[in-house]
């Protein structure tokens, strides 16, 4: 028996992601969202040091963190079963109600750091929901030719809001308290919900025949139409991923019922066995592992040590921030770069010895362009493996891709901040450095080393 590969199917050119109203007013909608977030922890930040004692607000500030790390995975199964508009249009409105409360609570009484508490747990839980769909809406908005780009509209938009939502945040809390500042975070979170109202939604295109880059589409000889040979491993004839028959309940005449745990399975075993996800996600866990420590905690010790100041602090973390952004609108301008794989594992392998590099500068000025270059370099790989997610998954399953990816980048980078300062303090920030970007490497090795990966290609 012969086999050949079944090529993809020809897309007509839509309108760029840019000049599209509804990818426009997605993108307004989750920008207003990300500026009342930003606005939302530092008036958080702000009442739960007014409220209590340093390691009280750090508690309070960190206990969000929980639920949202326990609780991802359901919550991608969630976005794949009821639809990513629909769960962060219902987010959105849960998280706008609750800080509104929270605020006009704080204009009349001071309950206290249980109020407190309570309202960080509550956007936890429904971050845990929210993170998972806003990854899968892009699928659902523009054309998977437009997914690169609209991942480089979408680290813009990031950007903007870390830029913009401090002085807000700072701004609502020098005019009334914390309490301003709560009710200006909700109002902001409240644009969201009638933009993405406005957003239609569209059929999303399947990733299968994307050549070596997705699962093997074989033919017989024949080509006999309807021919099982004919599809993928876990997608039926009509496109569709099937669900795999688990235990002797299952039957042609009566399926397995559809649990949310089979859900869960079912994505965690289709991501297993993708040639290109698997690998991916992977890399993106050590790059995330070794980036997050040296480039948070680590870089504020290192400017102490130094005796750069606060002030040189900021100009290096800006310079951070000023490469990740030109990045972001590399891509938003380009719409798509040759060779996504290699080159998101190149810059990978690139930024991991800058941030080795970053912790022998000998001064300020240096350590700013070894930051630009870090921030360039990690937002480029960045913005790839994330424009790889969105145009390799299958979109039934991108809830639940986009909450594994969020669980290694949310839930498990961040650990390695309290270690990477016990380390620092035992070893030195030279070696700490070094060894944090041995871990990025490994990511762009992983990247390398596989060949799917390796060859991945963004749609044009």
């Amino acid at each position: 028996m012969t086999t050949t590969v079944i090529p993809p199917a020809a897309q007509a050119p839509g309108r760029p992601a840019h000049r599209d109203g509804n990818v426009l007013r997605w993108l307004g909608a989750y920008t207003a969202s990300m500026i009342g977030d930003n606005v939302f922890y530092i008036a958080l930040s702000w009442a739960a040091v007014q409220s209590g004692t340093p390691s009280q607000a750090g508690l309070v500030m960190a206990v969000s963190a929980v639920p949202r790390a326990l609780l991802m995975l359901g919550g991608g199964v969630v976005a794949d079963r009821f639809g990513p508009r629909r769960v962060v249009i219902g987010s959105d409105a849960v998280r706008c109600a609750a800080v509104l409360t929270v605020a006009a609570l704080l204009f009349v009484a001071s309950p206290g750091l249980w109020l407190l508490a309570l309202l960080a747990v509550v956007f936890g839980i429904v971050d845990a929901v929210f993170m998972p769909a806003v990854g899968a809406l892009p699928a659902r908005v523009t054309g998977r030719d437009q997914l690169a780009r609209v991942q480089g509209m979408r680290g813009l938009a990031v950007r903007f809001a870390n830029v913009a939502g401090a002085p807000l945040g700072g701004l609502g809390v020098a005019l009334g308290g914390s309490a301003t500042a709560f009710a200006l975070a909700g109002l902001l979170i409240a644009v969201s919900v009638p933009l993405l109202i406005s957003v239609r939604m569209r059929e999303p295109v399947s990733a299968v025949g994307d050549g070596a880059s997705t699962a093997d589409v074989v033919a017989d000889a024949d080509d006999t139409p309807g021919d099982p040979e004919d599809v993928p491993a876990g997608v039926d004839e009509s496109g569709t991923p099937a669900r795999v028959p688990d235990g002797p309940a299952a039957t042609p005449e009566r399926p397995a019922p559809a649990t949310a745990w089979r859900d869960l399975r079912d994505g965690l075993r289709y991501i297993r066995g993708h040639r290109v996800l698997a690998p991916l996600i992977v890399a993106i866990a050590l790059g995330d592992l070794g980036f997050v420590g040296p480039l948070n905690v680590g870089l504020a010790l290192l400017a102490d040590q130094r005796g750069w100041g606060a002030s040189g602090m900021g100009l290096v973390v800006a310079a951070f921030g000023a490469g990740a952004g030109a990045a972001a609108l590399l891509l938003a301008w380009r719409g798509t770069l040759p060779r996504a794989g290699s080159a998101g594992a190149a810059a990978l392998l690139c930024g991991s010895v800058a941030i080795g590099a970053l912790a022998y500068v000998p001064g300020v000025g240096a350590a700013v362009g070894v930051a630009l270059a870090i921030g360039l370099l990690a937002g480029l790989s960045g913005a790839l493996c994330g424009a790889l997610l969105q145009t390799q998954s299958e979109p039934a399953y991108l809830g639940r891709v986009t909450a594994v990816a969020g669980i290694v980048s949310l839930g498990l980078a961040p650990l390695s901040m309290p270690l990477t300062a016990a380390a620092i303090g035992w070893w030195g920030t030279g070696p700490v450095f070094v060894a944090s970007a041995v871990v990025c490497g490994l990511g762009g090795v992983v990247a390398l080393g596989v060949r799917d990966l390796r060859r991945a290609e963004l749609p044009r």
